[in-house]
């Protein structure tokens, strides 16, 4: 039978969707909940007794952090190599802020702790950041999971659909959020893309990747041909075109 659950957390709502596991009992949501909040204490620009925000007002050192920091941090590095510094956490305004690749990465660990408390056909949705893990139980069929794309200029309308059975999607705009992403060659906003949706196997670098794409927009392309992004795949809406490319076959 499948399970839903909500989280508040870090200004939005983490949903989760599986089988195999009671949501209200369940250890797994007592361990969710607890990384939930350690994610915050560690991650959070809004809070200023967070790690990430001594980090950038430069009382601690990045070298000093918690372990997890220090992975976000070498993983957002490689990231920015990638993306030949359209994704870039360093260039941000204020410091260091992880945050175009935390939802991701966060979502996967939610996804995985579930999986390995004995979860089954797992769903995690953090803000348009999905993990998923296992494909989805339709009355005893496996099937992918398949996930719309909305239209960014009517959030209503869904313009295309992906199919993952496991593996991450990320989507990027200023469609919901307003034109906020940073563009690291400019010091202005963003304005490589109306949209970018990215599919893959790491849900923090699908994060990363699909925040470069809205910088670099099909400048971007060409990184896909990287043996690194093999196994990704992105689908962009251009800002002043009624029209969208894709890469990797989406």
């Amino acid at each position: 039978m499948r399970q839903r659950h909500t989280i508040d957390a870090w200004g939005t709502k983490l949903y989760f969707d599986c089988e195999g596991i009671d949501f209200d009992s369940a250890a797994a949501f007592s361990e969710i909940h607890a990384f939930v909040t350690l994610v915050d204490d560690l991650f959070s620009t809004y809070r200023q007794d967070s790690v990430v925000s001594q980090v950038r007002s430069g009382r601690m050192d990045i070298a000093s952090a918690p372990a997890d920091v220090i992975e976000v941090a070498n993983l957002c590095a490689i990231a920015k190599d990638l993306t030949d510094g359209a994704f870039d956490p360093w260039s941000v305004p204020g410091g260091f802020d992880p945050s175009g690749y935390v939802k991701g990465w966060a979502a996967d660990k939610c996804a995985d702790i579930a999986q390995e408390n004995g979860a089954q056909h797992v769903q995690v949705n953090c803000a348009g950041d999905l993990a998923l893990r296992g494909g989805f139980n339709d009355a005893g069929v496996l099937k992918p999971w398949s996930v719309g794309i909305s239209n960014p200029d009517n959030t209503q309308e869904v313009v295309h659909v992906v199919e993952i059975g496991d593996g991450a999607i990320a989507t990027s705009g200023d469609y919901e959020r307003g034109a906020h992403i940073h563009d690291p060659y400019t010091k202005m906003i963003a304005i490589g893309a109306l949209s970018a949706s990215v599919i893959g196997p790491d849900a923090g670098l699908c994060d990363a990747l699909a925040t470069a794409l809205m910088v670099a927009g099909k400048d971007g392309a060409k990184w896909f041909g990287l043996p690194e992004l093999a196994s990704y795949s992105a689908w962009v809406v251009n800002r002043n075109e009624n029209t969208a490319w894709s890469v990797n076959d989406i």
